[in-house]
């Protein structure tokens, strides 16, 4: 039996997820200006390669964990690629970079064999400190800091931080009754989404000042504060299908995810100008990389399972 047919809100979730790709298809025919594209070609495009990526996740959620922890291993695989093929390096870094690679592998694997103990600790200490050895030995004294610093981050946010989001599907079935873990993960990505949607739409409707003209021309004080606002309300009235947050814990998760969210494309934003870059690849026609997407993920994921563990869940 698939989490579609143990969980009802799961499948209603996933009908009103494909009833919102058809509404985004109508909408780039209809008016493209409003999923931010030029032509209607360009929009329909944006939506197809939003609704495929959509796809693949939600088909890894009804397939089962491994296939979740798989999906998700890819997913940060390609981030990391994203972020290393940016990031300034050189020829005698290639082993470091290799290195870095690999801990996709390790992290990953700590979650496939469901120790939260080992995934706490690989990448934060061990690939932390192992990368910063691995370069003093190939005799890398030029550029040290910032180079372990550019590794280091790399394999923090796009492999640690993206694989909270992962670890959750590894909850037993008992501990999230309203949509088991498949929603427990579905609900974050898709909250993620609606905060990115939800600020995007008042920056353009109500923005007025820029909270930093230097990083991000169109993310305002005033769309921050009403698409988060809007967020919380959203992520409160419907957790109590998808969550096993009590009430008041659920208000205080729902506040604050939304800013965590915005902290997370803000400082993607901030690393991309660095970097003199307008978006992380091509990956998905009209809307950027893979590191684009998730941008709000890498800091609203951690938040999102740590107050689950604190508040709601025994396993962690």
């Amino acid at each position: 039996m698939t989490a579609l047919e143990r969980y009802p809100t799961l499948l209603a979730a996933y009908a009103a997820l494909a009833g919102t790709a058809v509404l985004a298809g109508v909408l780039a025919l209809i008016a493209p200006d409003l999923v931010r594209a030029r032509t209607r070609v360009a929009g329909l495009r944006q939506v197809m390669a939003w609704t495929a990526a959509a796809a693949v996740i939600a088909g890894s959620l009804i397939a089962g964990w491994q296939a979740t922890v798989i999906v998700f291993a890819l997913i940060s695989f390609i981030c990391l690629r994203e972020f290393l093929a940016m990031a300034p390096t050189r020829r005698e870094d290639r082993l470091v970079v290799l290195f870095v690679y690999g801990s996709v592998l390790i992290s990953y694997w700590s979650i496939w064999i469901d120790n939260y103990h080992y995934f706490q600790v690989i990448i934060p200490i061990y690939i932390f400190v192992a990368t910063a050895f691995l370069m003093a030995l190939v005799g890398r004294a030029d550029g040290f800091l910032a180079t372990a610093g550019i590794m280091q981050w790399g394999a923090i946010i796009c492999v640690y931080n993206l694989g909270h989001v992962a670890f959750l599907i590894r909850t037993p079935d008992q501990e999230t009754p309203q949509a088991g873990p498949a929603g427990l993960v579905f609900f974050l990505i898709i909250a993620a989404q609606v905060s990115d949607f939800a600020q995007a739409i008042c920056d353009r409707l109500i923005g007025r000042h820029t909270i930093s003209a230097r990083i991000s021309e169109t993310t305002t004080w005033e769309g921050l504060l009403a698409g988060s606002l809007l967020t919380a309300i959203a992520f409160v009235v419907a957790a109590p299908w998808y969550c096993p947050l009590p009430f008041w814990p659920s208000a205080f998760v729902g506040a604050a995810f939304p800013l965590w969210a915005a902290a997370g494309r803000l400082t993607w934003s901030a690393v991309r100008h660095d970097l003199g870059v307008a978006n992380s690849s091509r990956l998905l026609p009209g809307a950027g990389g893979a590191l684009d997407r998730f941008a709000s993920l890498t800091f609203a994921g951690p938040w999102y399972f740590h107050m689950h563990a604190i508040f709601a869940l025994e396993k962690f």
